[in-house]
């Protein structure tokens, strides 16, 4: 039987049942693909995490991410918890400065943010923002998404973005528009397969919090999970939008404080840093986290086949 540490850490958070929660499966060495698919779904967090060894010489660790459908090449809110996790109760905030992690997308590098105390964030350098077109009637969006037309903010255009995995981004005008959404899920799979989408993200600067510069949701149906609490893959894509367009100013450093989860009871915020880069945006997303559950999973060995 294999025993295998198992946490469950709410990220972009600093209070517990907060934020978004993780699922995070350290020494998975021996898993195959299979065992992992299948303990992302029984943790039935809307992304699991597992550590793994790596060859690259440029990286610490290798991660694999499943959602309880599917694995997926990258997620913020995962690499946050277990990087959290890596850098306070197993030390390694003490070894170094940072981790990178090897991904299906590329390296990730985290570093850790600390005061006198400790650890206080860790922040992930996302791999560099793309954009592109997609032609969809607003009405048509709106509908799905449970939305008026009206509510569509047109002075941003509806475009797909990616960090890692691609996202549509839809300019919604106010927080209580976006609160207000309820999307037709089996429409907005249908949608986000149709157009090979991660997740449809809707967005505003108009917010609630003055202290809060966007406020975002996720939805996910595609992938198994109708709604994700407060997403470091999709914001990370929004951030390189928003440069990309020319919406903020590309030549200039930004740091921005997004707000995400509210309408699911479990609000969380994410800092990110947007500098300019030589050849494309730099895109860094940082936030804290709570372990709330730790455990050992017991895997239990598949029979013999008597021959």
């Amino acid at each position: 039987m294999k025993k295998l540490k198992v946490y469950h850490i709410d990220a972009f958070t600093t209070e517990q049942f907060s934020g978004n929660p993780a699922g995070v499966v350290l020494d998975a060495d021996s898993l195959t693909m299979n065992e992992m698919q299948k303990i992302a779904n029984e943790l039935n967090v809307s992304e699991t995490v597992f550590l793994l060894k790596t060859e690259h010489k440029e990286a610490d660790f290798k991660v694999k991410y499943f959602t309880p459908k599917e694995e997926i090449n990258f997620c913020g809110h995962a690499t946050v918890g277990l990087s959290w996790l890596l850098s306070t109760d197993l030390g390694w905030s003490e070894k170094a400065e940072q981790i990178i992690l090897e991904t299906n997308i590329g390296l990730v590098p985290v570093k850790w943010n600390k005061d006198g105390k400790g650890v206080t964030s860790v922040e992930m350098t996302q791999v560099a923002p793309k954009v592109k077109e997609i032609h969809l009637e607003n009405s048509k969006i709106a509908e799905v998404l449970g939305l008026s037309t009206h509510d569509i903010d047109d002075r941003y255009p509806i475009k797909l973005a990616s960090t890692g995995n691609w996202h549509l981004l839809v300019p919604v005008k106010t927080q209580k528009a976006i609160d207000s959404a309820k999307p037709n899920f089996k429409k907005l799979a249908q949608l986000n397969e149709n157009y090979n989408i991660d997740t449809t993200h809707l967005f505003t600067f108009d917010t609630d919090e003055k202290d809060n510069d966007l406020y975002t949701r996720d939805f996910l149906p595609a992938l198994g999970v109708d709604e994700d609490p407060v997403t470091g893959a999709a914001n990370g894509a929004l951030s390189g939008y928003l440069v990309l367009e020319k919406i903020l100013d590309p030549t200039t450093r930004h740091q921005l404080k997004i707000a995400q989860g509210h309408a699911m009871n479990r609000p969380g915020t994410l800092d990110v840093t947007i500098e300019p880069g030589e050849d494309h945006p730099i895109i860094k997303v940082a936030g804290a986290a709570v372990v709330t559950i730790e455990g050992t999973l017991n895997l239990q060995s598949p029979p013999l086949v008597k021959v």
